[in-house]
């Protein structure tokens, strides 16, 4: 068995601080595969001149190069003085595995594979050890996930996963329908109605009166 569970971490205890401080509405995402002190980064929502005037102020950086552009969403290779606390070994030895990581409102939140819940709790107790403020948001099992009684279609369930990690349901919304759709690689219109249709069968799951079957929405 293994477990998942994300991480939330205040970016004055991480990286890149100063950055959020004067580009405030940035959204970051490190590529899946990263390194420990130099990891590509995704910056959505802010102008070049601006995200590239942040890093050349933040102590955090030492070094970046702007590498593509596609839309909003830019993307730098940057090198870091020294190791962040979600890059550490603390937090990544050979038994956690980094599966995504984000940051939006000068807080840093990371989803982790771990094997079991005593390795997170371990995980965690060590961050505290370094003085890194490492708030549990939330943990499961991956067996209790791949088979709890749900009535989501695999779509509906694939549509409001990607909205939550993405910031569809943040306030400010992170993302718009049309960017959501296509990393979804659907139209907009499919999304839509994914969603849609996922937000009714919650509901009626959780309305639903005492011993009643809930509403099928196929």
């Amino acid at each position: 068995m293994s477990t998942i569970a994300e991480f939330r971490f205040p970016a004055t205890e991480t990286m890149l601080a100063t950055t959020f401080e004067r580009v405030p509405d940035v959204r970051f995402e490190l590529e899946s595969s990263v390194s420990q002190n130099r990891p590509c980064l995704w910056v959505i929502g802010a102008d070049p001149e601006n995200i590239e005037a942040s890093f050349d102020t933040d102590p955090a950086v030492e070094r970046f190069e702007h590498l593509v552009a596609a839309g909003d969403r830019l993307l730098y290779d940057v090198t870091f003085a020294g190791t962040t606390p979600i890059l550490s070994d603390e937090f990544l030895e050979a038994s956690c595995s980094l599966l995504a990581v984000w940051g939006v409102d000068g807080w840093w939140q990371a989803r982790v594979r771990v094997q079991d819940r005593d390795e997170l709790w371990t995980i965690r107790d060590r961050l505290l050890e370094e003085d890194v403020s490492a708030d549990l948001r939330r943990v499961s099992d991956v067996t209790s996930e791949t088979t709890r009684d749900t009535r989501l279609t695999p779509e509906q369930q694939e549509a409001l996963e990607a909205a939550l990690e993405e910031g569809y349901f943040e306030i400010p919304r992170q993302i718009s329908m049309e960017e959501l759709a296509a990393t979804l690689d659907i139209s907009h219109q499919a999304l839509s109605e994914r969603l849609r249709r996922a937000y009714e069968t919650l509901v009626n799951e959780e309305l639903q009166p005492a011993g009643e079957p809930p509403t099928s929405n196929q």
